[in-house]
């Protein structure tokens, strides 16, 4: 196979999204767009990309760093311009596949059959085509049997040519040599001295022959992004492309019109997503779990058979069996035990809970390491910042916190000990000790309030 490289071209400002970040960068399923776009192009054993970068090259050269080589755009004239810049690195390469940054939709398969029907060609040039419902906007084919006649923009095209569907999608694969030569060739189009790529395949036409046509199979794939209702419109379409694939590999989905899973989420066969559940980040669900209703997870594990509803979480791990729920919040760095009880209206931040220990309801536990079998009662508190620092709170095993306790920490509480309700603790607890803290009752019999009159 001749040798391939690849362009992405990901320079322009993207005006009309009315943003300091590049459009690039806008998240798509929990990543960003020029993401989408390099994980498209993996499977086709292209290393290291070049990505035509611009605007917000700050921002975009380090977090391409190691997965892409950045050319620098510094004036920002244009694809055809842009392409140019790309030239020097194309040595070696016989053929380049470009594509822009803002099109996340495209799939490895697409790209796939516009490099093999390129190639299989022989072709100067190959135009990917799609025939969206509203083609406005986009630049029309003209064309002869698999022959590119012309590309006539929405600006310049007669009544006639508007009614036509076929559009351009803005991904070509050229031969690299006589690129080269168009380039060079190539006029600016307009006042502000734009060169625009596609003003390269009427020199082809003059000189090298045929530009062929491959039409996209899936025309939503050619979908770019310009604004925030296409970057909405995008979404929609990748989050079904997700359920659909999740739903083939096992995975109850009750209602997908209420189900939000990002792209680098994985799920196991024989999980159940009830709806309003949104799953974001590197989740990954182990089988038979049941999540939501109303769930929100983020960067969380979530082991065998846990059950989570009505909850907040970020980067969390839920351990096999466990119960979350509902109206729980679990803070970064908490770590659940096998068959954890986490109850309704409690926030558990940066703290282990040890197997079977439950936290039923109404209590905060931060920065805390609670042991194997231990009972949290209502309203307990884990008093874990003095105003300066955190302190650490540890639980033994099979100790049980009365309701309505505060722990100060430092402190500790012993293996099996009992700290009686209401109390608040401010010296560790023995192993096995009761401890308990609060007034003695009075009562006072035959008492009357004083009249306020």
């Amino acid at each position: 196979m001749p040798s391939l490289a690849a362009v992405v071209l990901a320079a322009g400002k993207g005006t009309r999204m009315k943003s300091k970040l590049p459009k690039v960068m806008h998240p798509l399923a929990g990543k960003p767009l020029i993401d989408h776009v390099l994980a498209a192009l993996e499977p086709l054993g292209i290393k290291e990309p070049l990505v035509i970068v611009g605007h917000g090259k700050e921002t975009l050269v380090p977090h391409l760093a190691g997965r892409a080589v950045c050319v620098v755009q510094e004036e920002q004239l244009g694809t055809g311009h842009a392409l140019k810049q790309a030239l020097p690195f194309l040595e070696g390469a016989e053929d380049v596949l470009v594509l822009s940054g803002d099109q996340p939709l495209f799939r490895s398969q697409t790209l796939a059959d516009l490099i093999r029907f390129h190639q299989g060609q022989g072709a100067v040039a190959t135009v990917l085509t799609a025939e969206p419902a509203d083609p406005y906007g986009y630049g029309r084919i003209i064309r002869d049997g698999q022959i590119l006649q012309d590309i006539v923009e929405e600006k310049d095209a007669s009544p006639a040519q508007r009614k036509i569907r076929e559009i351009n999608t803005g991904t070509y694969c050229f031969k690299v040599k006589p690129l080269r030569t168009a380039l060079a060739g190539l006029r600016p189009e307009n006042a502000q001295g734009e060169y625009y790529l596609p003003g390269v395949f009427a020199a082809f036409r003059r000189e090298n022959g045929a530009v062929f046509i491959q039409r996209a199979a899936d025309s939503n794939e050619a979908l770019g992004i310009n604004s925030r209702a296409q970057l909405a419109e995008a979404e929609g379409m990748y989050r079904q492309r997700i359920l659909a694939h999740w739903l083939e590999q096992g995975v109850t989905i009750v209602d997908p019109a209420s189900t939000f899973v990002d792209a680098g989420v994985e799920l196991a066969q024989d999980v159940t997503l009830l709806p309003f559940t949104v799953l974001k980040g590197n989740t990954k669900v182990a089988e038979d779990a049941v999540l939501g209703p109303q769930v929100f997870l983020e960067s969380c594990i979530c082991a065998r058979g846990c059950q989570v509803a009505h909850t907040v979480a970020k980067d969390v791990l839920i351990g096999e069996d466990s119960t979350v729920g509902p109206f729980a919040y679990l803070r970064p760095g908490t770590r659940l035990g096998p068959g954890v009880k986490v109850g309704d209206f409690v926030e558990i931040k940066n703290s282990r809970i040890g197997k079977g220990s439950k936290v039923p309801h109404l209590s905060y536990v931060g920065d805390a390491e609670i042991g194997a079998g231990v009972n949290i009662g209502a309203g307990t508190i884990t008093c874990n910042y003095d105003g300066v620092k955190k302190h650490p709170t540890v639980v033994g095993d099979r100790a049980f916190i009365g309701s309505n306790t505060n722990l100060v920490a430092p402190v500790t509480v012993g293996e099996g000990a009992f700290v009686g309700a209401g109390s608040t603790i401010t010296k560790d607890v023995p192993a096995n000790a009761l401890a308990v803290e609060r007034a003695r009752q009075t009562i006072k019999e035959n008492w009357q309030r004083e009249s306020c009159d």
